[in-house]
């Protein structure tokens, strides 16, 4: 039957006699077999067998097994057809609750799953599942390693702002070097489609009352605030609907300043977060009730209450000085000339010799852009001390990546075009609750009166016991050293999370093969705070001069792991798709 059915889908192909290279890649893709251009290419010229890049049938049908029929493939259906040329609904059903994990399972589901991946209607009709139908849904995404729940937004979207990790990007407008490169609107479009939620937007004097966007003190070109907040409107709720925050690193003077304000208001209009939700707040509203709004965040002055009683009015030319007082780390007692917000301005230094010193400076806000700042006002980072004794609700810092490391080696905002680990982590992250831009803190970093140490294990611990089989590689990219498809290819597993989590596993290398590459190897590991771990899967071709060189990766929280047989899709290291590349793999864990 399979026969017959292979048969009735290619022969018009060859009623001209042979086909050629590019008519095989399309006859593949016709029968729904997703395969690299590269990979077919080199399966072509080792199975014709003439060399006159022409295959006969018989030559394309040996083609197509060796790229669609995968010996582990058929390992896995022959255990459950008992070795028969078809898995009945039964047998199926039996595959998906003991592989697949599928409990919540009725023979509907089975039902369901031949009649959309089964392409053989004689055996559709008899509620069968052949080898065909098989291959071709365990290469679907409903095999795909990450969970298809945490594909869309199921966590609890209600709590305040500051229970959430927000997808954050630092000097956004840059698409390259971030002393020389070119800004670029595209660093905001891209960021957004992503699922960035929070941009950061370097904000200087311009001609002719015009605002800029740079990188100050670089040679980086300029954009006008004006243009990029009309970007930015045409794409922030593309991928979320959830709240935008433009964190503005502001050092403008008070005119332009208030055509910043202008330009918000007439560009964004009633998106525009201008006043408070609620009369007398004391914490912050949640991404849910700030669904489709853009929040500012900014200097301050005075109160929101002070706001509220402005709403309305005329405020042009009013302008206020707000004196900021922030640590340094300072050997001495020198003076400090100059200041990022204040070029060519004088800072004040409130300390005594070799000790850390806090400077006090004053700043000029334009009352116009400062009454749009509501629930996210920009304070400079003393101590977590002093957030905790006086930080308001509605204060967040901003901490120098020099601080951070310091103080609990904190991630900080990331670049979004710079390829690279963090930017795979930051993506692995917020895959997680729909691409959403919002994830919810894990309950121990919720609560105030957390215990929770990042450098010990919790007391009240959870671990999971996480185990992978890695079986096979599908079609990796090739080595850019070797003139056909072929690799020295292995993988290495990463978890990222609490310093005591932190781990690293390698298959062994395979040689001279990118295409179907078997390891079976199998991995253990143990996580205390699974619920801050992410799997990076990367895949390497070994080199021995120059060092290893980067094939794919793929990151993914860890708790958002499909069990049983899944395919772990890869990336570029810019982040795009390498389909159909990816890792064929086994996942089982208990909590």
């Amino acid at each position: 039957m399979e026969n017959k059915w292979f048969l009735s889908m290619i022969q018009d192909e060859f009623r001209g006699g042979k086909i050629n290279l590019e008519k095989t890649h399309k006859l593949l893709e016709k029968l729904d077999i997703q395969c690299n251009y590269v990979h077919v290419k080199s399966i072509f010229k080792d199975n014709d067998r003439l060399k006159q890049g022409r295959i006969t049938i018989e030559e394309f049908r040996s083609i197509y097994r060796i790229i669609a029929h995968r010996e582990e493939i058929v390992e896995i259906f022959n255990t459950y057809s008992g070795n028969q040329k078809f898995l009945v609904e039964k047998n199926l059903l039996q595959f998906l609750i003991q592989e697949q994990y599928i409990l919540d399972m009725s023979q509907n589901v089975a039902f369901e799953i031949i009649q959309k991946y089964e392409p053989i209607e004689e055996v559709k009709r008899a509620h069968r599942m052949s080898f065909e139908g098989f291959i071709r849904y365990m290469g679907s995404s409903e095999c795909l390693i990450f969970k298809p729940d945490c594909g869309r937004v199921y966590q609890d979207m209600t709590q305040p702002l500051n229970d959430y990790f927000i997808s954050s990007s630092h000097n956004t407008y840059l698409i390259s070097d971030q002393l020389l490169g070119p800004s670029d609107l595209w660093g905001y479009v891209s960021a957004l489609v992503k699922g960035c939620r929070c941009l950061e937007i370097d904000c200087w004097d311009g001609s002719q009352n015009e605002p800029i966007v740079y990188h100050g003190y670089t040679l980086t070109s300029k954009l006008l605030f004006k243009t990029v907040i009309q970007a930015i409107h045409k794409y922030a709720f593309l991928t979320s609907d959830y709240p935008v925050v433009l964190s503005l690193e502001n050092h403008c003077s008070p005119s332009q300043q208030e055509v910043m304000a202008d330009t918000l208001q007439s560009v964004f209009g009633d998106a525009l977060l201008s006043d408070m939700l609620d009369d007398f707040p004391d914490k912050l509203p949640s991404p849910e009730v700030l669904k489709f709004k853009v929040l500012v965040r900014n200097k301050k002055i005075g109160t929101l209450r002070e706001t509220h009683e402005r709403k309305g009015s005329n405020k042009h030319g009013q302008v206020e000085e707000l004196e900021e007082i922030y640590q340094d780390e300072i050997k001495g007692s020198e003076t400090l000339i100059g200041s990022e917000d204040n070029p060519g301005k004088e800072d004040e230094i409130i300390s005594v010799a070799g000790l850390p010193l806090f400077k006090k400076r004053k700043v000029k806000v334009a009352l116009a852009l400062s009454d749009l700042v509501i629930y996210t006002k920009a304070e400079k980072f003393r101590s977590f001390q002093h957030s905790r004794l006086y930080q308001q609700f509605n204060e967040s810092n901003s901490i120098g990546e020099t601080e951070a490391r310091k103080l609990l080696k904190l991630r900080v905002a990331l670049n979004f075009q710079t390829p690279g680990l963090p930017m795979d982590l930051q993506n692995g992250k917020f895959l997680d609750n729909g691409g959403s831009g919002y994830i919810l803190k894990p309950h121990f970093l919720r609560d105030i009166k957390t215990q929770f140490n990042p450098n010990k294990p919790p007391n009240q611990s959870d671990p999971v016991t996480l185990t992978i089989r890695l079986i096979s590689g599908i079609q990796l990219p090739p080595s850019n050293h070797s003139s056909s498809n072929k690799a020295d290819a292995l993988v290495i597993l990463e978890l990222f999370g609490v310093p005591n989590d932190q781990t690293k596993q390698q298959t062994r290398v395979i040689k001279r093969n990118a295409f179907s590459p078997r390891w079976n190897e199998t991995f253990t590991f143990i996580i205390q705070v699974p619920e801050l771990a992410l799997m990076r899967f990367v895949v390497e071709s070994q080199g021995l001069i120059t060092g290893n060189e980067f094939l794919g990766q793929y990151t993914l929280p860890v708790l958002s792991m499909n069990k049983g047989y899944r395919r772990v899709p890869l990336f570029s290291r810019m982040g795009e798709s390498l389909e159909p590349a990816s890792l064929f793999i086994y996942v089982w864990y208990v909590r």
